[in-house]
C-alpha cells in the first residue's frame, strides 16, 4: 500500500510539546487576569449557520470566510468570537445578568494569505462587556486598560495602544461629502501600515472613486501626528462642522482621560487617527495594539466598540466593546524573536517524582555520614531506616539537561535531600532541611 505523506495545511500550526506547554502558559496567564476583572469564561461553536455569522457581514468578512455545504444545511467557521457572542447573548438575554463581561480563548478561521506570523487557523483571545440599552464610555477604557494589564503580566513592556473613533472619522468623511463610501475608505485606509501612503492614494482614487483632492484631504487628515494632547488639540480644530464628528472627539477625549486614571503609562498608548479596523461592526472607539520593537508584523491585539451587532439577533439594544488579542499570531512572534516570558517554562511540571519504596537504609547512612560530615544537623533521625525518593528536576537552573535528586522520609517527613547533576560534571547541593527533632 502506498504510504501518505503526512503533512500539515499551509496557514495552520502545530506545536512540539514544549513550545505547547509554552502556549499553555500564556493562556493560563489571560484566563487568571480576565478573572480577576470580573470577566466569566463562555465558548461558542465552532461552525453557524452561514446566516448567522454574516446577518452583519460583507466587504472583507465575507471574502475571508469559510463557508460550505453539509446537505441542505449552508454552514461556516467563525472568523472571530465576536459575532458569535452577540447571537449568544441575543439567545440567552432572559438567563443573563447585565452588564454581561465574558472572556473568551478559542480557535478562528480567515480565507486570507497564509503568510510569516499570519495564519489560517489561529487562537483569539477576547474580552468584552455587553450592555442592556446603555453601555457607559468608562468600559471603552477599561478595555484597553485591561489589556495593558495582562501585556504586562506576560512580561511584554515595549508595547503601545493605538486608540481612534469611528465617529471622528465617518463625521469626517461627511464634512466631505463622502457619507456613502465611507465604509469602503475606512476598509482602504486600514491598510496604511501595509501598503503605505502613495498606494492608498491610488486605491482612494481608483477602487473607492474619489477625487485627487478629496484623497489628499484624507490623507492629510489622518495625518495629523504628535502626542496624546497635540492630536485632540488639532481634531478640535474641525469642531462644530458635523454632529457625529463632535461626539466622537468628546468620546476621544473621554476614553483618553480615563486611560490615564487607570493608570495606563501614556508611552504605552497614543491617539492614531489611521486606525479604522476593517471588521464593519465597530461603530465607535478602536484599537489596534502593536509591539513597538517589531512594528512590521502589525497588530497584535484589536478591538472596539459595536452599538448595533445584535440588531439582526433581536430587537433589544444590546451594545458592547470588545478586544482580542491574536493569540497564536503573539506566541509566533515572541517564539520567534526569542523573547518568550522565561517565567513560562517548557516543561508540564517543576519536577517529576519517582518513588523508591525499597528498604535503602545502608545507602541512607553512607548518606547521611555525607551530611553530618557538612554540620548538618539530623537529631533524633540518626541511625534510623528512611525511603527514598527520585525525582528529575526540569528547569534546574544553569544545567540545561535537568538534574535528577533525591529526598530522604522518615516517619512521613522528609529529613533531608540533595541535588545530582546528570551532567559529566556530577556534584552535590545541599538542600534545606530540618532543625533537630523537626
Amino acid at each position: 500500500m502506498e504510504k501518505m505523506k503526512p503533512r500539515t495545511l499551509s496557514g495552520f500550526m502545530e506545536l512540539l510539546p514544549a513550545p505547547q506547554q509554552q502556549m499553555e502558559r500564556m493562556m493560563d496567564i489571560l484566563r487568571k487576569t480576565y478573572s480577576l476583572y470580573g470577566f466569566t469564561p463562555l465558548d461558542t461553536p465552532l461552525i453557524e449557520a452561514s446566516e448567522v455569522l454574516l446577518a452583519k457581514g460583507g466587504g472583507e468578512t465575507e471574502k475571508q470566510i469559510y463557508r460550505f455545504t453539509k446537505g441542505d444545511a449552508d454552514l461556516s467557521l467563525r472568523f472571530d468570537l465576536t459575532v458569535p457572542l452577540a447571537k449568544y447573548v441575543a439567545l440567552h438575554y432572559n438567563e443573563l445578568s447585565f452588564p454581561f463581561r465574558r472572556y473568551q480563548i478559542g480557535k478562528v478561521y480567515r480565507g486570507e494569505r497564509a503568510q510569516r506570523g499570519r495564519f489560517r487557523e489561529f487562537y483569539q483571545a477576547d474580552i468584552d462587556v455587553i450592555g442592556d440599552g446603555k453601555l457607559d464610555i468608562t468600559n471603552e477604557a477599561e478595555i484597553p486598560a485591561i489589556i495593558y494589564q495582562t501585556f504586562t503580566e506576560l512580561g511584554l513592556k515595549r508595547f503601545q495602544i493605538r486608540v481612534n473613533n469611528r465617529r471622528i472619522l465617518n463625521g469626517f468623511y461627511a464634512m466631505q461629502g463622502l457619507t456613502e463610501k465611507s465604509g469602503d475608505i475606512m476598509r482602504t485606509v486600514d491598510k496604511l501600515d501595509k501598503i503605505g501612503a502613495e498606494k492608498i492614494r491610488t486605491l482612494l482614487m481608483e477602487d473607492v472613486g474619489l477625487t485627487d483632492e478629496q484623497a489628499a484631504e484624507i490623507l492629510k487628515f489622518i495625518a495629523i501626528t504628535g502626542d496624546n494632547a497635540q492630536v485632540i488639540t488639532a481634531l478640535e480644530g474641525y469642531a462644530g462642522r458635523n454632529e457625529v464628528f463632535d461626539e466622537g472627539l468628546e468620546q476621544l477625549k473621554t476614553v483618553v482621560k480615563y486611560l490615564s486614571s487607570f493608570g495606563v503609562p501614556e508611552e504605552n498608548f497614543a491617539v492614531d487617527l489611521t486606525i479604522a479596523r476593517g471588521l464593519d461592526y465597530y461603530t465607535g472607539t478602536v484599537y489596534e495594539t502593536t509591539l513597538l520593537d517589531y512594528p512590521e508584523i502589525g497588530s497584535v491585539c484589536s478591538g472596539g466598540r459595536y452599538d448595533n451587532l445584535a440588531e439582526y439577533y433581536t430587537d433589544r439594544q444590546l451594545p458592547g466593546v470588545g478586544i482580542s488579542i491574536g493569540l497564536t499570531r503573539l506566541f509566533y512572534v515572541l517564539g520567534e524573536q526569542g523573547i518568550l516570558n522565561p517565567s513560562l517554562p517548557t516543561a508540564p511540571a517543576d519536577v517529576l517524582i519517582l518513588p523508591m519504596p525499597e528498604d535503602l537504609s545502608a545507602e541512607w547512612r553512607d548518606y547521611l555520614k555525607l551530611q553530618q560530615s557538612q554540620g548538618l544537623p539530623f537529631g533524633d533521625y540518626a541511625g534510623c531506616e528512611a525511603e527514598r525518593y527520585t525525582y528529575n528536576i526540569l528547569n534546574y537552573p544553569g544545567v540545561e539537561r535537568g538534574v535528577q535528586a533525591n529526598i530522604f522520609v522518615a516517619d512521613g517527613i522528609v529529613i533531608a535531600g540533595d541535588v545530582v547533576s546528570t551532567g559529566e560534571q556530577s556534584f552535590q547541593q545541599g538542600l534545606a532541611f530540618p532543625e533537630s527533632g523537626g
